[in-house]
Parts: C-alpha cells; structure tokens; sequence
C-alpha cells in the first residue's frame, strides 16, 4: 500500500512550513485555488498535514499545509504540530518558508530557519502580509535568516507569488497536455467521521501505517478536514478523510469549531462511503445517531466501526453481538449497516476496513435489470397489496432503477398518494432482502405514469 502525492508519488511536493498564524493556510488556499484549510486568526488552526494539487504553467505540483513549526513546543498539541512538520519537510522536494511581515522577525523564525539551513532541500522565504508595493521592502531584513531566496507576498491579495512560483518552477519540468487533462484515476472517497476523539486520526494512521494525522486524547484535535490518497496492493484506490469531530451544537462554542462542522459535514456530502466511528467503552448515543441520520439522509453508503474494542474488559463469545445490538437499537434507522469491533490502538480486525468499504461501496454502486426487478416486484406485490384509496383499487404498473449510490428505483402507481410509509418501507425491505444492498440507503420514488400501463399488459 501505497500513500500518493509524496515525494514516492509522481509530483514534486511543496511544503509550507513556518509557524503558527503567519498565513500557511491562506497561502496553500492560494495556491491550489479553493478554500481547502480552514483560516483564522488563531495560533495552532491547521494542526494535521493537509494535501492539494496545483498546476503552474504546464508544471504539476503536489502542496503541504502543515501545522504550525514550533520549535520548542511544550503543548502536546504543539508539540505534534512540530513532529508533523518535520515530517512534511522530509516529504517534500522544495520548502516554502512562510513568515510574517507585519511582526518582523520573530525568535522561532530564526530557530526554524536553523533547521532548514541543514537540510538538502531548495528553501525559499515566503514574507507574508506585505499587502501593497510601499511594504514590499520590509522582506529585506529576513534576509538575516541565511537563506538567499526571500519574496515579498500577500496571501490575501495573491501579489507576490508569480515571482515565488516562477523561481521555484524553474527547476522542473514541464508535462504534456495529456498528463494535464488526464482524469484523476477513480478513487473511492471515504468520510471518516464520529464524535470527538472516538479515535478517527489514529484508526486512518493504523490504515496508511504512518503517524499521518494528529493522534491524542484531547477531544477536538482534528480540526481540518483532512484527505490521504491509498492505493492498495493488488488494487483499490481510497481518499480517506479525516473529519474534525462533530459536537453537538452547545458543545461549538469557538467560529472554528463551527467551520470545522461544517467542513465535516461537506465531508458526508462529498463521500462514497461514510465510517462512523464510535468509542464501544461509551456505546452509540444520540450524537452518533445524528451522524448516522446525515449519512443516510444523504443517500452514503454507511458501515459502523466500534473501536477501542481492546478497552472492553471482561468479553466473552456474546460481547461483540450485545454491543452490535445496542447499536442498532439505538439507530434502527440504519440497520442495514455492516457493524464490526476493532482496536484502532492495537490494529485489532482494522485490516477488514479495506474490504468493508469495498463491500458496500459495491451494494450502493449496483444495478438490478429492469426485467428482472418487474417480475420480482410483481410476485411481491401479488403477495402483499398496497392499500386501497377511497375504495378504488391501487395498481402498480412498472419498477425501474434510475440511479446508484444510493440505489433508486421509480414505480409507477396509479394513486401515489395511497403508498402510505410503512408500505414504502416494505417495499424497500422486499428488494433489500432479495438483492441484498447491504451498507447503503435505498431510495423509492413513487409516481403517477403518463400512460397506464398494467404488467399484464406489457
């Protein structure tokens, strides 16, 4: 298995390194041209490593948002954001040094340019904030940092960075308009998701076998949104994405927090397949359900992952089947999700995620033939009517599937409003039972036909 977009992968990687609050994430927002990290005022915002693509004139690069370089860290939190950092640089084929222009040069810059003077790699100093040409000069005094390549930018206004861009593109070559256009080579997006430190970032660090995303006991770590490319021996391609973990609302106190959600959210909106990660000491509760119900009201493809199953003291043969109940009794809703225990710590069953995602990627990507689906349908139907309306008798008249992820089917009725919900809900058991579909939401649509045709009579 395989982590793209390194310096393994086949685009030369760029990390931004400096530390907290001098504009990293605002630059990388630049650069790759969408708001993919999260920006504000606050020291520490950009905590895990995130990763876009970006084009330069004809040249293809792969860029690092790192959290914030503090060189002499004391805060757990901090102190991973430097571990982080260092491993970026280490990824990376050329480093962009960002730094504040407004405050001038600060103790840590100099400390980090004190790293960054030993290593090998092409370091050039983004001064940040030098909003108009009048202030372009205050980048000279960074100079004393002993690193020669320093360029005045605005991360806000985007002035600056063609400069920047152009002297660091120079060393590399060029792709071919193919390479350009081609599509990124499919990818199964996965919405790693659940409640504050349920154990998201350290279940995604036992699936890349790397320390890629923050880990610690400290709900709320995750703040970005954050995606790592997998390819996997053999085949299969993931986006996995860790999401910040989301809090009840009273529990969002701080705009960050919000966004964070927010971006979590549009995480769910942009998956294939979501895993809800929930801590199996405390069991499902309403907050899990609630992320559950935005999975499913979104048509995702879901499976249940309850981790730190190597804290559950006193198992025995029954344990993990009690535990599943409890979930699904506590989000009958979604009972047609897979449920599997594990230890996100020890590794324990984390190497089925893999073919768990596989599996209901494949049931919300399925098709059932329209021929085939009639006559199931028909016998169905013939078995167990639908209500009557008004003394008039409700007729079914044909079944098609219109579309996947999730698997939507229309039928065609000759009083829709008649289909109460509990026959709707029978309807979708009927073609779950006889297809299977498990992991994914089933849509069905009934509608009036144009013209009445009976299956009898096709």
């Amino acid at each position: 298995m395989s982590i793209l977009g390194t310096t393994t992968g086949k685009l030369p990687v760029i990390a931004l390194v400096g530390r907290p609050n001098v504009g990293k994430s605002r630059t990388f927002n630049r650069l790759v041209g969408r708001r993919e990290a999260i920006v504000e005022d606050t020291p520490g915002v950009t905590r895990d490593r995130n990763y876009g693509r970006f084009e330069w004139y004809g040249r293809l690069f792969t860029l690092i948002d790192t959290g914030g370089f503090e060189p002499e860290a004391q805060d757990v939190i901090l102190e991973q954001m430097k571990e982080q950092a260092q491993v970026a640089v280490e990824e990376a084929d050329v480093i962009i040094f960002v730094v504040d222009g407004r405050t001038g040069r600060m103790g840590s810059d100099e400390t980090i340019a004190q790293i960054l003077r030993v290593t090998d790699k092409p370091v050039f100093v983004a001064v940040n904030k030098l909003d108009t040409p009048e202030q372009a000069s205050q980048a000279a005094e960074f100079y004393s940092l002993g690193l020669p390549e320093v360029f005045p930018v605005s991360a806000e206004h985007g002035t600056g960075f063609d400069d920047l861009m152009d002297a660091i593109a120079a060393d590399f070559p060029r792709v071919s308009e193919e390479v350009l256009e081609a599509p990124e080579p499919d990818a199964i997006r996965v919405a790693v998701v659940g409640k504050p430190n349920a154990g998201k970032s350290t279940l995604i660090n036992k699936l890349l076998g790397a320390e890629r995303l923050l880990t610690s006991e400290i709900p709320g770590t995750t703040r970005d949104s954050i995606d790592n490319l997998v390819e996997r021996e053999g085949g299969g391609r993931y986006i996995l994405v860790d999401t910040a973990g989301v809090r009840k609302k009273r529990a969002i106190s701080l705009r960050l927090e919000k966004f964070s959600v927010i971006k979590a959210i549009g995480s769910i909106e942009s998956a294939d397949v979501v895993l809800l990660v929930i801590d199996a000491l405390e069991g499902a509760t309403d907050q899990d359900a609630r992320i559950a119900q935005l999975a499913v009201d979104r048509g995702k493809a879901l499976a249940i992952l309850l981790n730190k199953w190597d804290s559950v003291t006193e198992k025995v043969t029954q344990t993990p089947v009690h535990h599943t109940q409890a979930v699904r009794d506590q989000m009958t809703f979604c009972d047609f999700a897979p449920v599997i225990t594990l230890s996100a710590l020890t590794g324990q069953r984390v190497h089925k995620i893999y073919d768990l995602i596989d599996q209901v990627y494949g049931s919300a990507s399925q098709r059932v033939a329209t021929p085939e689906l009639n006559r199931v349908m028909e016998e169905i139907v013939a078995r167990h009517p639908p209500p009557s309306a008004n003394r008039h008798v409700t007729r079914f008249y044909y079944f098609n599937q219109v579309g996947v992820r999730p698997p939507s089917f229309v039928c065609q009725c000759n009083s829709p409003k008649a289909i109460t919900t509990s026959y709707r809900r029978f309807l979708v058991n009927q073609i779950r039972a006889t297809y299977g579909f498990e992991g994914t939401p089933i849509k069905v649509l009934i509608r009036q036909p144009s013209g009445r045709h009976k299956w009898n009579e096709r």
